[in-house]
């Protein structure tokens, strides 16, 4: 997979899957710039890749994307690019029922929004040069709803339907966009996340507890999602679009998508 003269935007990129498609995108050679909310991990990732890869072409900005001045603020920076990894979200666990206006309004505007607003800028420019690739980093939430994290099924699952809806609309152009469906990530934040579910049980006691459909036996690693993120961003997914590509471990126990 060669990504030379590229250049590809990753959000949420400065930890996690996020951080792993960076390095990914660089190894492929690829110009990469990675995005977070603040300058401070910007600057700790870029310190990272940069010492991990000596030579690569990678930059950062900081800006939330989950606001539209967030996102004005990235693309004024970076007019263009021509592979967009919609990577940024959150999530977390809450009784549906106890899941204020503003906690849905926040989940929507982090992990949906931010997308369409950078992929409203950069298809159209993708399309005028006859090349690009729109990924966004969905899960296998979006078709196997957590009961503990309704609110943030409910983004993954729109994340699907403007993917699909997306590259309808670019058909024939030469640009595609996709959505990935990553299965449960051995992430920093997931670590969080599994020590307030099951204590000290770690990652063993996670899936056979949590996620017992999780075919693997164990959680994914980033760089696992990476591989699959870097093949659609290149030349050899050429006919792949509209998708809903999973990378779940066979966690949704579905046959489609």
């Amino acid at each position: 997979m060669d990504l030379s003269g590229r250049t590809a935007l990753v959000t949420g990129s400065t930890s996690g899957i996020g951080f792993a498609t960076a390095e990914a995108l660089l190894k492929a050679g690829a110009a990469v710039v990675i995005s977070g909310r603040s300058q401070e991990r910007v600057d700790e990732a870029l310190a990272k890749l940069n010492g991990d890869l000596p030579g690569v072409d990678v930059s950062g900005v900081a800006a939330d994307i989950a606001t539209a001045e967030g996102a004005s603020r990235l693309v004024n920076q970076l007019p263009d690019v021509d592979v967009l990894v919609n990577n940024m979200g959150i999530y977390g666990a809450k009784p549906v029922f106890e899941i204020d206006d503003a906690e849905w309004q926040r989940y929507f505007d982090t992990n949906v929004m931010s997308g369409v607003r950078l992929s409203r800028h950069y298809t159209p420019r993708m399309v005028e040069r006859g090349w690009g690739r729109v990924i966004f980093v969905s899960s296998e939430s979006s078709v196997f709803t957590p009961t503990e994290m309704v609110h943030y099924g409910m983004t993954k699952t729109a994340q699907l339907a403007i993917a699909r809806g997306m590259a309808q609309a670019v058909k024939g152009t030469g640009v595609t966009v996709n959505s990935v469906l990553p299965g449960p990530t051995l992430t920093p934040g997931v670590e969080e996340f599994i020590r307030d579910r099951v204590g000290e049980g770690g990652e063993a006691e996670f899936v056979r507890t949590e996620r017992p459909t999780l075919l693997l036996g164990r959680l994914i690693r980033p760089h696992e999602v990476a591989n699959l993120i870097t093949y659609v961003a290149s030349d050899l997914s050429s006919a792949t679009t509209g998708a809903a590509l999973r990378v779940d471990g066979g966690t949704a126990p579905t046959l489609i998508p």
